[in-house]
């Protein structure tokens, strides 16, 4: 037996699970009754009692007890349970353990335990869907599974996070935090939080992050981040906009953009010959990368600055070749 404690979802889940089973025998006629749920679950008597009521009231299950058989039918043999067989139920189950795996938390000991009980509990094609459904992200990175959980609490127990960070250039530093929120980007996790170091809100690449520990309980008045740090400007490297990039689409490039969603402010304007694009940054890295993978389909157009840097990169790559 475990000391864990029970949550609402471990609570739900293990009823769900039971009625399910005790759903397929009664559509295969087996005639249960509160004896097979305490037997097969381990449950009181009054528990066992409450699933059948719940089945019963609940769910609208057209329940009868045949006293010569001591045990429970269905009146109506197209009953079905509403989680039951339902394509687009198993389609979602399916996507969200794919898109677990390819935000690089596959490994967590929770997503297994919750696929398997979600295989058993939507029960047959479950595990056909998973075959037929792909997933993928570019440059996914996997995190450390204890870091991950140490930052999932201190969130949900609005406690410190003491960290062990490596910046981009490879310096470590240690680091207090009040994590505020987690975000996947493109694959990539990261960990917006205000910073006591720095006494300031920055965004933590979590890949970078080495150790992570449950501080002290956060005391005093909280820092929380302006709803505009994360949306005012283009990419991951938010923050306030510092100007506003007018890219040029041409060709196949033009036809991917036409339909893409870069940021909530961006403006689309067709041309003869393609599309122009406009949209708020603030960091220069991210939207650089995104042009240059377009090649010559894509021109920046304004501002100067950033006309320059890219034309500069392009002579560097020339270079090379």
């Amino acid at each position: 037996m475990t000391d864990e404690p029970k949550t609402s979802l471990t609570i739900r889940m293990s009823r769900l699970e039971r009625i399910y089973a005790f759903h397929q025998r009664l559509k295969n006629k087996q005639y249960p009754n509160a004896k097979v749920l305490i037997e097969e679950f381990e449950l009181s008597r009054a528990t066992a009692h409450r699933d059948i009521s719940y089945l019963r009231d609940r769910l609208l299950a057209p329940l009868a007890f045949d006293s010569s058989r001591k045990g429970f039918y269905y009146t109506a043999d197209d009953f079905s349970l509403p989680f039951e067989d339902s394509p687009k139920l198993l389609f979602l189950m399916g996507l969200l353990n794919k898109m677990a795996e390819e935000a690089g938390l596959g490994g967590l000991p929770e997503m297994q335990k919750l696929e398997k009980r979600l295989s058993k509990l939507i029960a047959p094609g479950y595990e056909q869907l998973m075959d037929n459904v792909l997933c993928q992200w570019i440059e996914v990175e996997s995190l450390t599974p204890s870091i991950f959980e140490t930052i999932v609490e201190t969130v949900l127990r609005d406690h410190l996070l003491e960290i062990e960070y490596r910046s981009s250039e490879g310096k470590t530093s240690s680091r207090s935090l009040e994590p505020q929120r987690l975000i996947n980007y493109q694959g990539r996790w990261y960990l917006l939080a205000y910073c006591l170091l720095r006494e300031d809100h920055r965004l933590f690449h979590m890949a970078r992050i080495e150790t992570a520990a449950i501080g002290k309980k956060r005391s005093g008045a909280p820092h929380p981040a302006a709803d505009s740090f994360l949306n005012e400007a283009f990419g991951i490297f938010g923050g306030k906009s510092r100007y506003r990039a007018v890219i040029a689409f041409t060709g196949k490039a033009a036809e991917l953009v036409r339909r893409q969603y870069w940021h909530e402010q961006q403006q689309i304007e067709e041309e003869d010959d393609g599309i122009t694009l406009s949209l708020p940054v603030n960091d220069d890295r991210e939207i650089m990368m995104k042009i240059l993978q377009y090649g010559s389909m894509a021109e920046v157009l304004a501002p100067a600055s950033l006309r320059d840097r890219v034309a500069k990169e392009t002579r560097k790559m020339a270079a090379m070749y």
